[in-house]
């Protein structure tokens, strides 16, 4: 419900519904890669790709606007922005209060070892951190009052792992080991984590496409 998201957050980032609209937090699993992304750019490689993954994943939203053909559906994508430079909606705290991930952050470690600004990062507990919030697909015409909110399963349960993970995703963040600090069921593909870790300019090449 979009009222558990705004009860956490400031005004300012608050989403303008109801606090009993349905709404659902999109996730993309590894597997994204490759049933998605690369059937997309080949179907698009004619037309004009700015960013193919971000491309992709309005495309595909689109379609599932399409099929609620009585319904008002909104969407935000993850990369949009509001004038402020605001993002639209905070990804992380999203997938938290919707039970898809859970967001760990400073606040979770008991006993602080540091002395500077720690971003927060969210693990799934079956990908870990190999998988992305990619939108927000909300039906401000449905009312959910009596939907029970789930927690997100706290698979990095210890402080000493929890400070493991912040220190690597905020120090350590280009290795990805962060990605890895539970047993993952599922993670990228190296042909996947290649095109992740080539600088945007240059994935168009990877995906064989001219930019």
């Amino acid at each position: 419900k979009v009222g558990w998201y705004n009860a956490v957050l400031q005004p300012a980032f608050h989403l303008p519904y109801p606090d009993d609209t349905l709404a659902f937090v999109v996730l993309s699993t590894p597997s994204m890669f490759d049933k998605a992304l690369k059937p997309f750019v080949n179907k698009e490689r004619l037309k004009i790709i700015r960013d193919p993954v971000d491309q992709c994943v309005s495309h595909h939203l689109s379609r599932l606007k399409e099929k609620f053909p009585d319904q008002k559906v909104d969407i935000i994508f993850d990369y949009e922005i509001l004038p402020s430079r605001k993002p639209k909606f905070l990804a992380q705290t999203a997938a938290h209060v919707a039970g898809a991930a859970y967001y760990y952050q400073r606040k979770d470690v008991k006993h602080d070892p540091w002395g500077k600004k720690i971003y927060g990062v969210c693990i799934h507990p079956k990908y870990g951190g190999w998988f992305a919030i990619r939108g927000l697909v909300l039906f401000p015409d449905i009312q959910v009052p009596f939907l029970e909110q789930s927690d997100p399963v706290d698979c990095v349960s210890t402080e000493e792992k929890r400070i493991e993970l912040l220190e690597q995703f905020n120090f350590h963040w280009q290795d990805g080991r962060y990605r890895n600090i539970i047993e993952v069921k599922e993670r990228y593909s190296e042909e996947q984590k290649t095109y992740f870790a080539t600088p945007p300019a240059e994935r168009f090449r990877l995906l064989g496409l001219t930019q």
